[in-house]
């Protein structure tokens, strides 16, 4: 895949950061698009183009504020609460369609640019129940995309068999493991790097870089 082009979507989170670096190593060419609907915190995309800068990565940012407006729910809108889902219900930061849509319109910069790659942090393992980080959709979209533009995208996930611990042993392996941790933003509450160790978010990449650090993970193969 080395002589390939690859889009990475990119939120300069933990997943995404780990992702960018993973397609460095796999692809000759690499960008990264971010989506501004409005999010909780603009910092989030501030991050984005802090890290795609540093490490020489073009970056798109696209305007998908309409998602705002279609799903309200705690990370489009600050009175409203982060909380876990309980009782089946889903987190209330579920954003519907956002995956659906961010692959979407990522697959459509990537026929406009000469990309066959699309590559994506969404995880199975570790996922929250969020409907659309599952293996299952994103092969069904990406049979969908294909046949919508009549082109060979290839959507690639190389963390959605890893829980937290390992993710944090494959940026090792990637020889990222400070930048992720110090330069990513994960937290619900904008907090940079560690994060206010207090929402969903923290708690989750908490406990799987303690369950790295005490060697509880292997190596991991994707």
């Amino acid at each position: 895949m080395k002589n390939d082009k690859a889009i990475v979507v990119f939120s300069g989170g933990q997943d995404s950061t780990t992702c960018l670096f993973w397609a460095l190593k796999q692809f000759k060419e690499v960008e990264a698009v971010t989506f501004n609907y409005n999010q909780r915190h603009s910092l989030e995309i501030e991050c984005a183009k802090n890290i795609a800068n540093e490490l020489g990565v073009k970056h798109h940012i696209l305007d998908m504020s309409l998602l705002n407006q279609l799903a309200p729910n705690a990370l489009t809108r600050p009175d409203i609460e982060v909380t876990d889902g309980g009782e089946g219900e889903l987190p209330s930061t579920f954003v519907p369609g956002r995956n659906l849509v961010f692959l979407t319109f990522t697959g459509i910069l990537a026929r406009q640019v000469g990309a066959k790659h699309l590559v994506t942090g969404v995880c199975e393992t570790d996922f929250s129940g969020y409907p659309d980080c599952r293996d299952v959709f994103v092969k069904s979209l990406n049979v969908t995309l294909n046949l919508s533009m009549d082109d060979t995208f290839v959507i690639h996930t190389p963390l959605m068999w890893l829980n937290k611990a390992e993710t944090w042993a494959l940026a090792h392996q990637l020889e990222a493991f400070e930048f992720v941790r110090e330069k990513t933003l994960t937290c619900y509450n904008g907090v940079i790097s560690d994060g206010c160790g207090q929402c969903p978010a923290c708690v989750l990449r908490k406990r799987g870089l303690d369950d790295f650090l005490k060697g509880e993970v292997s190596d991991v193969r994707i």
